[in-house]
C-alpha cells in the first residue's frame, strides 16, 4: 500500500481515546459474548520548540506530549454488576416501566420514565438539547456544534460539553438529548447546525470529546441521529439506502467515537435504513452498534417514531420508548402494557426484557445519579413552577471564548482586518441588531429577526441575554460615530449608512432548522443556499460606495457568495455562524483584533449550489446514499471542481511559514513533520495537519482520483519569532478502507 500526503493542511483528526468507563460485563441481546468496547491504541505527539525572543540570545527548548485525561468511574464496581443485583428486586413491571416514557407532558421534561422505589430510583428526566436546557430559565445558550467543530479545538469543544453538562445536572437533568452528529451530506440539510460537519473524524472527534465533557458532569449524554437522518424533508417516512462500506466510513464512525467515550444513551431516528425503521433495524442496532461497536448503554427512540410494533423493536435492541406514547397524546405505547403482553406470550424473550433494563440502570449507574444527585427543580410546561435554579455560573466566559475561536476569517484584503481605532463605523442588516421583541419571542426560535445565533427547532434553548453585535461595536468603540441600518429591504438607506464611513460592517444570515416548524417558506431544511433577507443586495449597495466593506455572515451552513466575493471593495468576510448568547462580543472580540482568528470551515463553501454532490430530496420516498463516500469535499476532489472556500480553510492576522517538510512511511504508521514559524507582529494558533491519501483507492472503487482517508492535526500557539516542528502521524483505521466482502477495515 502506497500513501501520499496531501498538500491541504490541517483537516484530520487524530483518533484518540481516553479510558473508558467502566461498564461491566452487560451482555446480552447484541453481544457474542462479554462486552467489550473497540479501542483504538492512543498515540502521543511530541512536540520541540526552540524560542528565540528579541530582547535576549538564550533559546530555551521545550516538550510536551499531548495526552487525555481518564473518564472517572462513580462506583468501584462495575454499573453492570450494579444492575443487575438491582434487577433481581424488580418486577417485570418495574423493567417495563424503566423503559417506557410516561408519555407527553406527563412529568416536567420532554421525556420522563416512573420512579421505582424498591431500587431508590428516581425517573429519569431526559431534555433538549444540544446547545443548552431547553425549556428552562436562568440556563446558558451556548455556540451551535457547527462552531464548536469549526474551533478545531479539543479542549474547547470538552469545555463547553462540560459547562453544559453542568447546567443539565443543575436542573436534575439525568440525560442531555445530544450531541448530534449526522453529517452534513447535503449543504442545505435543516439540523446540519447542531452537528460537527461534513467530515466523519471531524465530527468524531468533537462527538468524542462532548459526551466526554457531558458525562464528566455526571449527566448522561445521548448520541443522536442514529442513523443516516441527513435531512429533514420526508425524515418520518423515508428511507436512506446506504452501502456497507459508506456507512462504516462516514455516518457510523462518529457514534464509534461517542461509544469510545463511553456514551451512556444513543437515540435511533424517525427514517428508514435499507427499508427497515431505524428504531427495529436489526443490522444497524444490533450488528453494528451493540456488537460491532460494543456499545453497552440503551437505545432510545426518538420522539414519536414511526414503527410497526414494539415487540419487534425489542427483540430488533430498541431499549427505551420515548416519551411514551405512540404519537401525541394517544395514550398508548409501543411499550407499556403491549411489551408486558409480548413477554407474557413469549414474543419477546425474558432475558430481551431483563437487558433492556439492565442497560438502562446501568448508564444511571455509571454517570453516580444514584447518590447525591439533584432533584429536577423545573418544569418544562409551566415556567411559572419550580425552584429557578440558576447555573449559569460564570459560562458566558467559555461561550465568548469558543465563539470567538470559532470565527473563521475567510477573506482580508490588505490586512483589512483587525479593526483599528475607526472614527466612524457603518453598521448594516437586521442581523447587527436586536430582535425587537426579544430573543425568545418565536416558539423554539422558529424566525430569523435580529442577530441570528441559533437556528430553529427542538435544539435550541431559551436565550437569558442576547448581544447584538450593533450594542458590542459600541461598547467596543466609544469613541468612534457608529451610524446603523437595520432595513435589509432599503438599500438606500444602507448605502447612506455606509458612505464616507471608516469601515462598512454588512451583517447577513442564513437560517435552518427541524421540519416540525416553517419559517419564510423553509420546512426545515434551506430552499437553497443563498443569504436570506436580500442580503446579497446589500453587501452590494454598501461596497457601491465604501471601499472598506466587510461582511460577516451567521449562518447555519455555506452560503453562496459569488454575487460579491470577489468585488474589491468587500475587503473582508467573516463567517460567524451560530454564536449563542454571546454572539455580539465574539465578533467583535475578532473584528477589533482582540481575539486573533483561528477557526477553520467544518465543511466545502461550493460556488454553485449545483456543484455539491448531493441535495435535499424534497419528494421522500427512497432517497438513495449514490455518492457513496463522496460527499462534501471529497466529491470536490473526485469531480475535480474548484470550491469557493474549501473544507478546513480559514485565515489569521498572523501569517506562517513552512519549510522543510519530510515524510515518512513505516509499515504501520505514515506520517510527516515540518517546522513553521509565525511571519507577522501578532500571536496565532495554526492548525498543523496531513491529508493520508491512497493513491491505490482507484482499484478499490475502479475510480481515477486518489482519496483522503485520514491523518492527524495539532494545534500550536505561535508567538513572534518563535519557530516549532510540528509531527503529524496515523492511528488505527485512519487511511483504511472498508472491504464489504471481509467485513473489515484493510
Amino acid at each position: 500500500m502506497k500513501y501520499t500526503v496531501a498538500t491541504l493542511a490541517t483537516f484530520a483528526w487524530l483518533l484518540q481515546v481516553d479510558a473508558v468507563p467502566q461498564w461491566g460485563q452487560c451482555g446480552g441481546i447484541g453481544y457474542t459474548g462479554s462486552a467489550t468496547t473497540t479501542t483504538t491504541t492512543k498515540t502521543t505527539t511530541t512536540t520541540t520548540t526552540s524560542k528565540t525572543t528579541s530582547s535576549s540570545s538564550t533559546t530555551t527548548t521545550r516538550s510536551s506530549s499531548s495526552t487525555s485525561s481518564p473518564t472517572t468511574t462513580k462506583s468501584s464496581t462495575s454499573s453492570c454488576k450494579r444492575a443487575k443485583t438491582a434487577l433481581a428486586k424488580l418486577s417485570n413491571a418495574d423493567k417495563i416501566a424503566l423503559a417506557t416514557g410516561t408519555q407527553w407532558q406527563k412529568g416536567p421534561c420532554v421525556g420522563n420514565t416512573a420512579a421505582i422505589s424498591s431500587i431508590g430510583f428516581p425517573g429519569l428526566c431526559l431534555q433538549d438539547g444540544p446547545v443548552g436546557v431547553r425549556y428552562a430559565d436562568k440556563i446558558s445558550v451556548f455556540p451551535a456544534g457547527i462552531n464548536a467543530a469549526a474551533s478545531w479545538n479539543r479542549s474547547l469543544i470538552r469545555q463547553r460539553a462540560a459547562a453544559m453538562g453542568a447546567e443539565f445536572k443543575g436542573k436534575g437533568i439525568h440525560v442531555a438529548l445530544g450531541p448530534a452528529m449526522n453529517l452534513a451530506r447535503t449543504a442545505a440539510a435543516g439540523r446540519n447546525w447542531e452537528g460537527f460537519g461534513a467530515d466523519p473524524f471531524l465530527s468524531g472527534e468533537a462527538a468524542y470529546e462532548t459526551v466526554t465533557g457531558i458525562q464528566s458532569a455526571g449527566v448522561q449524554a445521548c448520541a443522536k441521529h442514529y442513523i443516516n437522518n441527513e435531512q429533514e424533508a420526508a425524515r418520518d417516512t423515508e428511507s436512506s439506502v446506504v452501502d456497507d462500506r459508506t456507512e462504516h466510513e462516514l455516518y457510523l464512525h462518529p457514534f464509534l467515537k461517542s461509544v469510545q467515550a463511553g456514551v451512556a444513551s444513543v437515540m435511533c431516528s424517525y427514517n428508514k435504513i435499507n427499508g427497515t425503521w431505524s428504531c427495529e433495524n436489526n443490522h444497524t442496532i444490533n450488528d453494528l452498534l451493540k456488537k460491532e461497536l460494543g456499545f453497552q448503554g440503551y437505545v432510545t427512540t426518538d420522539w414519536w417514531v414511526n414503527m410497526p410494533s414494539g415487540a419487534l423493536a425489542a427483540n430488533q435492541g430498541l431499549d427505551m420508548v420515548m416519551p411514551g406514547d405512540n404519537s401525541y397524546n394517544s395514550g398508548v405505547s409501543y411499550f407499556g402494557p403491549a411489551l408486558q403482553t409480548a413477554v407474557n406470550n413469549g414474543q419477546v424473550a425474558q432475558s430481551r426484557l431483563d437487558d433492556m433494563a439492565t442497560r438502562i440502570l446501568a448508564s444511571w449507574y455509571l454517570l453516580g445519579q444514584d447518590s447525591g444527585y439533584p432533584s429536577v427543580n423545573f418544569d418544562s410546561w409551566n415556567s411559572g413552577s419550580g425552584s429557578h435554579v440558576d447555573v449559569q455560573g460564570n459560562h458566558k466566559n467559555i461561550i465568548r471564548q469558543i465563539g470567538a475561536a470559532s470565527i473563521v476569517l475567510l477573506k482580508n484584503t490588505n490586512n483589512a482586518l483587525p479593526l483599528t481605532n475607526p472614527s466612524t463605523i457603518g453598521v448594516i442588516g437586521s442581523d447587527a441588531g436586536p430582535n425587537s421583541s426579544g430573543p425568545n419571542s418565536c416558539t423554539d426560535r422558529a424566525c430569523n429577526i435580529g442577530i441570528l445565533a441559533v437556528g430553529w427547532g427542538s435544539g435550541t434553548a431559551d436565550f437569558p441575554y442576547l448581544v447584538d453585535p450593533l450594542s458590542a461595536i459600541k461598547a467596543r468603540a466609544p469613541s468612534a460615530t457608529v451610524t446603523s441600518s437595520l432595513s435589509d429591504s432599503d438599500t438606500t438607506a444602507a448605502a447612506n449608512a455606509a458612505k464616507n464611513k471608516d469601515v462598512a460592517l454588512v451583517f447577513i444570515s442564513a437560517d435552518s432548522g427541524e421540519g416540525y416548524l416553517t419559517v419564510e417558506n423553509n420546512a426545515g431544511d434551506r430552499n437553497d443556499l443563498k443569504a436570506w433577507h436580500n442580503g446579497d443586495a446589500l453587501v452590494a449597495a454598501v461596497a457601491a460606495v465604501n471601499t472598506k466593506t466587510v461582511v460577516v455572515v451567521n449562518a447555519v451552513g455555506p452560503i453562496i457568495m459569488e454575487p460579491w466575493i470577489s468585488n474589491p471593495n468587500v475587503v473582508a468576510v467573516v463567517w460567524a455562524g451560530l454564536l449563542g448568547q454571546e454572539a455580539g462580543n465574539a465578533i467583535v472580540d475578532v473584528l477589533f483584533g482582540d481575539v486573533n482568528p483561528s477557526g477553520r470551515l467544518p465543511y466545502t463553501i461550493a460556488k454553485a449550489a449545483s456543484d455539491y454532490g448531493a441535495a435535499v430530496q424534497t419528494s421522500g420516498g427512497t432517497i438513495n446514499y449514490s455518492e457513496g463516500v463522496f460527499i462534501d469535499y471529497r466529491w470536490f476532489d473526485k469531480q475535480g471542481i474548484t470550491p469557493r472556500y474549501e473544507f478546513g480553510f480559514g485565515l489569521s492576522y498572523t501569517t506562517f511559514s513552512y519549510s522543510g517538510l519530510t515524510i515518512v512511511s513505516p509499515p504501520s504508521s505514515p506520517g510527516g513533520s515540518a517546522p513553521t514559524g509565525p511571519g507577522s507582529s501578532l500571536t496565532g494558533d495554526q492548525l498543523f495537519g496531513c491529508f493520508i491519501v491512497r493513491s491505490d483507492f482507484h482499484s478499490q472503487r475502479g475510480l481515477s482520483n486518489g482519496m483522503v482517508y485520514g491523518g492527524r492535526f495539532e494545534q500550536g500557539g505561535d508567538s513572534v519569532g518563535e519557530a516549532e516542528t510540528h509531527e503529524a502521524g496515523r492511528c488505527e483505521n485512519e487511511g483504511s478502507v472498508f472491504t464489504i466482502r471481509l467485513v473489515q477495515f484493510r
